[in-house]
């Protein structure tokens, strides 16, 4: 009987297919266990014609690698130094028991039996006339294989789709691909990439960028990054933070008041002409008066409005993308999302990039942050479409249930002839390089994914310089703690000497200034939170307000932050807290400090707040609970530092801390 999951999964293949696969896991782990310090066995190159054509499309062959400790590392698949060597042995010896039970003629351990979404790999085994297309065929078929295969791997229930579907669901689906794979040309289109560059500041973006990249080598000797990938970084900062604006409701264009959806106007010629199928009818009870706002779908108008929601902001970027020079493709969620993905020459992989949240490669951003079910999240690029929902996922078995639209086998033929079509014209070269990148990504939407809470994705072996260029590391004096993702506030040297840790975030400039620290500063609402749980920072660009808010739909949200200073020897003497929060209608904001079992309400009324309950205390925590609100705005009900834009130098949020010795 198989030990694991993933040999499990590979026992349900066929005898040939099987014993085939078999052989190549038991060189691979022979070689280890042979040659432990020769480097060359502990390394599988993704685009070997071997690995790609043989294992890669096979269920469960690349998930046994996995389970036997082998890591994903840019175009290789690794055996580091760390990894258990018993473990390897563990997986190679059950590997080895069923090889041996089937070439003694006895019956397969597992049951042979295949999903009809498998099918297509068992074609990528079948000789092909050149090795090209061999390696695009096994690309093709494992993109069904990996989702059969991960589902498999994590879950002994069978997939079984609520009903199958309809011819009508499978032309809808068959629109939206060919729509979306033919907007995604406007971005190549060179006039309009001349006047997107026009728009960006892109000598002051690129300097930005070259100084970060400068940064991030002193920091890390061995960073190989590219100034391309800081590019980005300042791409999105600039696109959030200068150039576009969400809209929920637009301003009255009378009176400058409120304003209510209140349904659909009729589309002008003009509005046509720039892709608006929609007019949203933003309607001003006061003045009694409609302001239009068309959904505008075409790039080249989006640079002269600037402003929409989650589809213009994605399509705009991308385009911006396309103007810098940057291989971008747009990316489609069937949950009612969209953003962009951006190519990494110096990491050979896809980088998930949301303009609307200016985030960078947290894919388990929806997921996980969100809350969203997942189904279907597709690419598109001037070259292909790629089916890239299993980057997004780390419950790709949840996620295959709710694929209940297309048949995953019409859908991996239909995209493979979508891009046969597009890529006609391409030379040889190009269509090598593709092929090879779908490999590389094939393995990386196969290989586990387990975030620690708070982690949103990217690859966790990203370097260092990676990680401080995206601020998700703190500096030397900082503390985390090791049993969460969380961030801890514990004393720096400073702070121990001067026995006090003194902490203001003003919402306004979204930073946090650790005054006790020769006013240290630290970008972002959510880089110094110990947990946070449905809540996000909202910008109401026409009203020029920010705060924290729920998420939208969440009828609960928490947020906190952590102190600890038992590290320092250190123990609390008082301490004072100033928070704001603010409620409309029925929403309820609930603050308290919390030390051991003693926990203590208090008002977020803008005034500071003493504690002398925490005397004596190591640490402590200070907590938001967001909840209530009417209707389907509920979620605005509840705000924490609501600030005006143009409030620079006010705080709304400070914590004093004055300590003595433990």
């Amino acid at each position: 009987m198989a030990v694991s999951p993933a040999v499990t999964t590979l026992c349900e293949n066929s005898n040939e297919v099987f014993l085939d696969a078999a052989k190549l896991l038991l060189t691979y782990a022979d070689n280890i266990l042979r040659f432990p310090n020769e480097e060359k066995y502990r390394s599988i190159r993704i685009g070997n014609p071997t690995f790609s054509t043989k294992l890669l499309p096979i269920k469960g062959a690349v998930e046994c690698l996995f389970e036997m400790g082998f890591e994903e590392a840019e175009t290789h698949l690794v055996f580091p130094k760390s990894a258990s060597v018993e473990q390897l042995k563990l997986i190679r010896e059950s590997i080895a028991a069923e090889r041996d039970q089937r070439l003694r003629g006895g019956q397969p351990v597992q049951p042979t039996a295949q999903p009809a979404v498998a099918s297509a790999s068992a074609s990528a085994s079948a000789p092909t006339p050149a090795p090209e297309s061999s390696a695009a065929a096994a690309a093709a078929a494992a993109a069904a294989a990996a989702a059969a295969a991960a589902a498999a791997a994590t879950s002994s229930q069978p997939v079984t789709p609520a009903q199958p579907p309809s011819l009508e669901s499978s032309m809808s689906f068959f629109v939206t691909l060919q729509s979306n794979f033919q907007h995604v040309m406007l971005y190549e289109n060179h006039e309009l990439q001349q006047k997107a560059r026009s728009c960006i500041p892109h000598q002051q973006l690129s300097s930005a960028s070259l100084h970060k990249l400068t940064e991030a080598k002193e920091a890390d000797p061995e960073c190989k990054l590219g100034l391309e990938d800081f590019l980005v970084l300042e791409l999105l900062r600039w696109f959030k933070q200068n150039f576009f604006s969400w809209v929920d409701c637009l301003p009255c264009s009378r009176c400058g008041g409120h304003t209510q959806n209140a349904g659909s106007l009729s589309p002008t010629t003009d509005d046509l002409r720039w892709g608006a199928q929609r007019v949203e009818n933003h309607y001003c009870q006061s003045c009694q008066l409609s302001t239009r706002f068309p959904r505008y779908n075409n790039p080249e108008k989006l640079l002269e409005t600037r402003r929409g929601r989650c589809g213009e902001w994605a399509n705009c970027f991308t385009l911006c993308c396309r103007a810098m020079g940057l291989e971008a493709r747009y990316i489609w969620d069937s949950t009612d999302h969209v953003w962009t993905e951006i190519y990494s020459f110096s990491q050979r992989r896809w980088l998930h990039c949301d303009s609307c949240e200016n985030s960078c490669d947290k894919p388990l951003l929806y997921e996980v942050g969100w809350g969203k079910k997942l189904a279907y999240v597709l690419a598109f690029s001037k070259d292909q479409v790629v089916d890239v929902t299993w980057r997004y996922s780390c419950k790709h078995p949840e996620v295959l249930t709710r694929r209940t639209k297309v048949q995953e086998a019409w859908l991996l033929h239909t995209i493979n002839g979508l891009n046969a079509s597009r890529q006609q014209s391409l030379g040889p070269d190009r269509k090598k390089e593709l092929t090879e990148r779908l490999l590389v990504e094939l393995v990386e939407f196969i290989s586990p994914k387990k975030p620690k809470p708070g982690e949103l994705g990217g690859r966790n072996s990203g370097s260092l310089a990676w990680r401080i260029a995206r601020g998700e590391t703190r500096g030397p004096d900082t503390g985390t703690s090791a049993q969460a993702a969380g961030f801890v506030f514990s004393p720096t040297e400073k702070e121990k000497n001067d026995r006090l840790l003194h902490v203001r975030y003003s919402s306004t400039k979204d930073q946090y200034c650790r005054v006790s620290n020769n006013s240290e500063v630290i970008q972002n609402w959510d880089q110094c939170v110990w947990k946070k749980e449905s809540v996000f920072r909202k910008v109401e660009n026409d009203w020029q307000m920010v705060y924290i808010a729920r998420t939208e739909g969440s009828s609960e949200g928490t947020i906190s932050w952590k102190f600890d200073f038992a590290p320092a020897r250190l123990k609390i003497k008082s301490v004072s807290v100033m928070a704001s929060s603010q409620t409309f209608h029925s929403g309820r904001v609930c603050w308290h400090v919390q030390a051991g079992q003693t926990t203590t309400e208090f008002s977020g009324d803008g005034k500071m707040q003493s504690f002398q309950s925490l005397s004596g205390s190591s640490e402590f925590i200070v907590v938001a609970g967001l909840s209530g609100g009417d209707g389907d705005t509920s979620w605005q009900h509840t705000q924490l530092f609501r600030q005006s834009l143009k409030q620079t130098d006010e705080s709304s949020f400070e914590i004093l801390v004055h300590l003595e010795d433990a």
